[in-house]
């Protein structure tokens, strides 16, 4: 029987493809304040700023590529049952041809129906006030904004409870509830995490770091796991 690997990855392996982490030290997102449009507040107040903001980002998502990392968790799957939750709202995962994703965050490149939550997808970059859902409603980004729930969550904590090998990438296990995710995992399970910064291990058992940056540090653990 297969061992599984639960990847969770975090805005460190897209940032190596050029994508910029959603916080940097001074707050701010591409020079936007996220209380501005990373909100239920900001959609109410200024839905227009809102799509303006995601419609340049859904941009750059298209127009960067996976790095070394992306493809190396695909390598595994040759060998493991590998089960990839992400923090990322981008596709890069999916690109690099990885088989089982669960965006915690949601994706940016579909949208959702204000009325019921429905996902769609989006013709082209952008996304408009007018472009509505089959039953009327304002179409918003399909992305978990602060301040509201992650449904998610229910689904990944199932994912987690028979792991064999949890391997953290690019996070710093600060953001929740989704850094949860360590302790959803069984006790017997084998823990890497794939950062250059130093992270608290918060009390992760069973923790070997590899203080490399994703695609020096996820193509190195993946070839010695193969070879196990």
């Amino acid at each position: 029987m297969q061992k599984k690997i639960i990847i969770f990855s975090g805005a460190g392996i897209s940032a190596e493809s050029g994508l910029k982490t959603f916080r940097d030290s001074d707050g701010l997102w591409e020079n936007y304040d996220l209380t501005e449009v990373a909100t239920p507040a900001a959609w109410k107040k200024n839905p227009e700023l809102v799509l303006d903001f995601y419609n340049l980002r859904r941009k750059q998502v298209i127009e960067a590529q996976p790095n070394k990392a992306h493809f190396s968790l695909v390598e595994l799957e040759k060998k493991f049952n590998v089960q990839i939750i992400t923090q990322n709202i981008d596709d890069l995962h999916e690109r690099a041809g990885s088989s089982n994703i669960l965006h915690l965050h949601g994706e940016i490149l579909k949208s959702k129906s204000t009325s019921n939550e429905k996902q769609y997808n989006i013709n082209g970059t952008d996304l408009n006030i007018g472009d509505l859902c089959v039953k009327g409603s304002q179409l918003r980004p399909d992305i978990v904004w602060f301040g509201e729930a992650v449904p998610k969550m229910i689904e990944a904590e199932e994912l987690c409870k028979d792991a064999d090998i949890l391997i953290i990438i690019g996070t710093s296990l600060s953001v929740y509830p989704a850094a949860n995710i360590v302790e959803f995992v069984p006790d017997s399970c084998i823990n890497y995490l794939v950062d250059p910064k130093e992270i608290p291990n918060n009390g992760i058992k069973n923790l070997t770091p590899i203080k490399e940056k994703a695609s020096i540090g996820i193509p190195i653990l993946a070839n010695t796991l193969l070879k196990l």
